[in-house]
Protein backbone atom coordinates (compact mmCIF):
# COMPACT_ATOMS: atom_id res chain seq x y z
CA UNK A 1 0.00 0.00 0.00
CA UNK A 2 1.49 3.26 -1.31
CA UNK A 3 2.08 5.87 1.50
CA UNK A 4 -0.25 8.84 1.80
CA UNK A 5 0.93 12.30 0.90
CA UNK A 6 1.34 13.93 4.62
CA UNK A 7 3.07 9.95 5.67
CA UNK A 8 5.76 11.00 2.53
CA UNK A 9 5.87 14.79 3.76
CA UNK A 10 6.63 13.64 7.06
CA UNK A 11 9.27 11.36 6.00
CA UNK A 12 11.12 13.89 3.97
CA UNK A 13 10.57 16.06 7.32
CA UNK A 14 12.22 13.46 9.38
CA UNK A 15 14.92 13.14 6.92
CA UNK A 16 15.89 16.61 6.80
CA UNK A 17 16.00 17.18 10.81
CA UNK A 18 18.25 14.42 11.30
CA UNK A 19 20.97 16.58 9.24
CA UNK A 20 20.39 20.02 10.23
CA UNK A 21 19.85 21.58 13.60
CA UNK A 22 19.40 25.53 14.63
CA UNK A 23 21.92 27.58 16.94
CA UNK A 24 21.68 30.87 18.48
CA UNK A 25 23.58 32.40 15.68
CA UNK A 26 22.20 30.31 12.87
CA UNK A 27 18.47 29.21 14.02
CA UNK A 28 15.95 27.09 11.45
CA UNK A 29 13.62 28.83 10.39
CA UNK A 30 10.39 26.53 10.05
CA UNK A 31 7.42 26.79 7.59
CA UNK A 32 4.10 25.26 8.32
CA UNK A 33 0.82 25.39 6.42
CA UNK A 34 -2.56 25.19 6.52
CA UNK A 35 -5.09 24.97 3.96
CA UNK A 36 -5.98 28.84 4.76
CA UNK A 37 -2.87 30.01 6.55
CA UNK A 38 0.77 30.12 6.93
CA UNK A 39 2.75 30.35 9.88
CA UNK A 40 6.92 30.85 10.45
CA UNK A 41 9.28 30.38 13.44
CA UNK A 42 13.08 30.83 13.88
CA UNK A 43 13.62 28.38 16.35
CA UNK A 44 17.36 27.52 18.46
CA UNK A 45 17.28 23.56 18.50
CA UNK A 46 20.20 24.06 21.12
CA UNK A 47 18.35 25.74 23.72
CA UNK A 48 14.56 24.59 22.71
CA UNK A 49 13.27 28.08 22.12
CA UNK A 50 11.95 30.08 19.51
CA UNK A 51 13.21 33.07 19.14
CA UNK A 52 10.61 34.78 16.69
CA UNK A 53 7.12 33.75 14.93
CA UNK A 54 4.78 35.16 12.44
CA UNK A 55 1.84 34.13 10.38
CA UNK A 56 -1.16 35.30 8.80
CA UNK A 57 -3.43 34.21 10.97
CA UNK A 58 -4.74 38.09 11.17
CA UNK A 59 -4.26 38.82 7.77
CA UNK A 60 -6.34 40.04 5.11
CA UNK A 61 -4.31 38.79 2.39
CA UNK A 62 -4.31 35.08 1.24
CA UNK A 63 -2.01 32.41 -0.56
CA UNK A 64 0.97 33.69 -1.97
CA UNK A 65 0.54 37.58 -1.02
CA UNK A 66 -0.01 36.50 2.62
CA UNK A 67 3.16 33.88 2.53
CA UNK A 68 5.56 36.97 1.08
CA UNK A 69 3.95 39.13 4.30
CA UNK A 70 4.92 36.36 6.45
CA UNK A 71 8.34 36.32 5.79
CA UNK A 72 8.86 39.46 5.45
CA UNK A 73 7.83 40.32 8.88
CA UNK A 74 9.58 36.83 10.55
CA UNK A 75 12.92 38.73 8.55
CA UNK A 76 12.29 42.00 10.92
CA UNK A 77 11.51 40.35 13.68
CA UNK A 78 14.56 37.93 13.23
CA UNK A 79 16.80 41.28 12.31
CA UNK A 80 15.07 43.29 15.80
CA UNK A 81 16.80 39.72 17.61
CA UNK A 82 19.81 40.50 15.73
CA UNK A 83 19.83 36.94 13.84
CA UNK A 84 20.79 37.96 10.13
CA UNK A 85 20.79 34.30 9.08
CA UNK A 86 19.16 31.08 8.94
CA UNK A 87 18.65 27.76 7.64
CA UNK A 88 15.28 27.39 5.86
CA UNK A 89 13.66 24.04 7.25
CA UNK A 90 10.31 23.86 4.44
CA UNK A 91 9.08 20.89 7.06
CA UNK A 92 9.34 18.31 4.03
CA UNK A 93 6.85 20.68 1.90
CA UNK A 94 7.44 21.49 -1.79
CA UNK A 95 9.63 24.34 -2.40
CA UNK A 96 6.67 25.93 -4.22
CA UNK A 97 3.50 28.44 -4.21
CA UNK A 98 2.73 30.17 -0.60
CA UNK A 99 6.45 28.07 0.62
CA UNK A 100 8.62 29.67 -1.91
CA UNK A 101 6.68 32.99 -1.24
CA UNK A 102 7.46 33.11 2.24
CA UNK A 103 11.27 32.06 1.31
CA UNK A 104 11.11 35.31 -1.02
CA UNK A 105 9.77 37.04 1.90
CA UNK A 106 12.61 36.96 4.22
CA UNK A 107 15.60 37.45 1.58
CA UNK A 108 13.67 41.01 0.86
CA UNK A 109 13.41 41.54 4.08
CA UNK A 110 16.92 40.98 4.90
CA UNK A 111 17.57 37.23 6.03
CA UNK A 112 20.35 35.50 4.61
CA UNK A 113 20.12 31.23 3.74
Amino acid sequence: MKPSREQQRKRRQRKFRTKVAGTPKRPRLVISRSLGHMYAQLIDDTQGVVLASSSSLKMKEKGVLAGKKVGERIAKAALDKKVNTCVFDRAGYLYHGRVKAVAEGAREGGLKF
